[in-house]
């Protein structure tokens, strides 16, 4: 974290005093019994049509078929509409309180867990440009890859690999509503990082904090599945309705 942004943090902290976001019980930004209110998602759905449901998010036939699809499959978390998961999210991206990760991380590994994702043989967090990156100080998508990485599989750590660059700044996904107008938006962005990385036969898991269309992550798994890899999943904490 930059200078400018641990001073910023340090600010903030004396502003808005640590307790918790749902009880204001102190020093702690979310106490166990608040985290444990918010209810992972029972049913996952086809990330391209959001209506037929499939084990662990995967794409329904029916879209395989109509869309030429590089995700394979995408698990969300919990429902956004939950007002205490939106103040989590909103204090972790714009009050840039990195402990955040933690119980919303948690939050991602019980849903990759209990929907029975297959084990990935790297995690990849969805980068930031620089820009974006300088100005907030840190990337949530990597704190939440670093993580889950130790927790979705018992003794064993799966390797994070921040091997995706933005090459192209552009606005928010969250200030686009129309749906192809995202897919413009984030068109050709996503690079590999360091030259061509083999990713032949390999399964990758994809991290972000919240989808909305799914634009950015299917655009980021048709880098990587150029790159060799076999299937390219995705896990988010929650899905935005656009």
């Amino acid at each position: 974290m930059s200078l400018f942004s641990r001073i910023r943090k340090i600010v903030l902290d004396t502003l808005f005093p640590i307790s918790c976001f749902s009880c204001e019980v102190p020093d702690q930004w979310i106490c166990g019994k608040c985290l444990a209110g918010i209810r992972i998602r029972e049913n996952q759905f086809c990330p391209a049509c959001e209506n037929i449901a499939t084990p662990y998010g995967k794409i329904c036939p029916s879209c395989r078929e109509r869309r030429k699809t590089r995700l394979d499959g995408l698990v969300v978390a919990a429902s956004y509409e939950n007002p205490l998961l939106k103040r989590l999210v909103s204090g972790f991206k714009y009050r840039f309180i990195t402990d955040l990760a933690e119980p919303l991380g948690h939050l991602l590994t019980g849903a990759i867990v209990q929907n029975d994702l297959p084990v990935p043989d790297f995690i990849v967090p969805v980068p930031l440009h620089p820009r974006r990156l300088r100005w907030r100080g840190f990337n949530q998508s990597r704190l939440l890859a670093e993580k889950i990485a130790g927790e979705i599989t018992p003794l064993m750590r799966i390797e994070v690999l921040e091997i995706l660059g933005r090459k192209k700044y552009r606005k928010p996904q969250m200030g686009i509503k129309k749906y192809q107008d995202r897919l413009d938006n984030v068109k050709g962005i996503f690079h590999l990082e360091n030259g061509f990385l083999d990713l032949k036969n390999k399964q990758i898991l994809l991290i972000d904090d919240i989808a909305t269309t799914g634009a950015t992550l299917e655009e980021c798994a048709r880098v990587l599945k150029s790159a060799g890899a076999k299937k390219v999943f995705a896990a988010v904490i929650a899905r935005q309705n656009y």
